[in-house]
């Protein structure tokens, strides 16, 4: 990390290892209409075509969605909503 921006960084009391999104969540998603190899690619990309997501992991086998976003851009409702759009509805796991 370069002097000025550890410096910034510790005059805000930011620590310098890692700074992280101010809002950054992660949900498990349950995922219905799981049933072949594509499903989880197609329930990727629309999750990833959300604004503020950072990651999404889909697994086939857990019929499940984790996903990794900013909570000021985008909040749960509009993650299931993105993929029960692409025919996958899906609700937050207990």
């Amino acid at each position: 990390m370069p002097k000025t921006v550890r410096f910034v960084a510790l005059a805000f009391g930011l620590a310098s290892s890692s700074v992280a999104f101010a809002g950054e969540k992660t949900v498990t998603l349950a995922v219905k209409n799981l049933y072949c190899a594509d499903c989880p690619f197609i329930v990727k990309k629309s999750l990833e075509g959300v604004p503020g997501v950072a990651k999404a992991v889909v697994s086939l086998k857990d019929k499940t969605a984790i996903v990794t976003f900013d909570d000021t851009k985008t909040d749960v409702g509009t993650l299931t909503n993105a993929t029960t759009k692409a025919g996958y509805p899906s609700t937050p796991k207990s």
